[in-house]
This record gives structure tokens, C-alpha cells and sequence, in this order.
């Protein structure tokens, strides 16, 4: 699929949201040095959003909403996948919902085909 103006639209939404939601500090908090990705009891608002974020646009890409090349383009998915994939999968056990976040690892996995 190539991108189109209206892919071009979405994403731009999808962006303006990141902005609003914070992300970028959410991002410089978990790619920080102390941040360590397995304590599963750190639930900071950090990791909320940017589990919240990743699983949005897993299903945006999903349903051919939002255009993988221009999503994988500008975010490191499968990078924030690795710094907050063990708290989501602690989330699914403590939940007993296997579907949490699956669009999200979705896109990492498809990332490192």
C-alpha cells in the first residue's frame, strides 16, 4: 500500500494526539538510563500513555486507518514495545485478558519481520 494525502491526514491527528497525550516526555522517561523495564510494578503514567498510544495506532494500522510505512517511519515501535511490553503482559495476567495491548505487540512483531 502507498500512502496517500488522506494517510498523510490521519497521522497527522495521530501526532497532534501524541503531543497532547505527552508522549514525548512519556518516551524520554522510558528510554532513560533508570528506567528499567522489568519492574512490572512501576505502572507510571509514562508507561500508561505510551501503552495507550502504541495500542491505538496497532489498531488504527489494523483496520488500514493508519498507513504502517508512516507509522513505522516516525515512531520506534518495536524500541517502546521492548521498554513496556513485560507491563503490559503483567497487566493481561493481572486482568485475565489476553487482548490488552495485542495491536501494540502486534506492530513490534511486525516490526522485526
Amino acid at each position: 500500500m502507498v500512502a496517500t494525502y488522506d494517510d498523510a491526514k490521519v497521522f497527522m491527528e495521530l501526532v497532534r494526539w501524541s503531543t497532547e497525550l505527552g508522549l514525548g516526555d512519556a518516551l524520554s522517561e522510558i528510554y532513560a538510563p533508570d528506567f528499567d523495564p522489568s519492574d512490572t510494578a512501576d505502572q507510571s503514567p509514562a508507561v500508561r500513555k505510551v501503552l495507550m498510544f502504541g495500542e491505538t495506532m496497532g489498531t488504527l494500522v489494523k483496520h488500514d486507518v493508519l498507513d504502517w510505512d508512516l507509522a513505522s517511519d516516525l515512531f520506534w515501535i518495536e524500541g517502546m514495545w521492548n521498554k513496556v511490553g513485560a507491563h503490559a503482559r503483567a497487566i493481561r495476567e493481572r486482568e485475565g485478558e489476553p487482548k490488552l495491548y495485542e495491536h501494540f505487540e502486534s506492530l513490534a512483531v511486525r516490526a522485526t519481520q
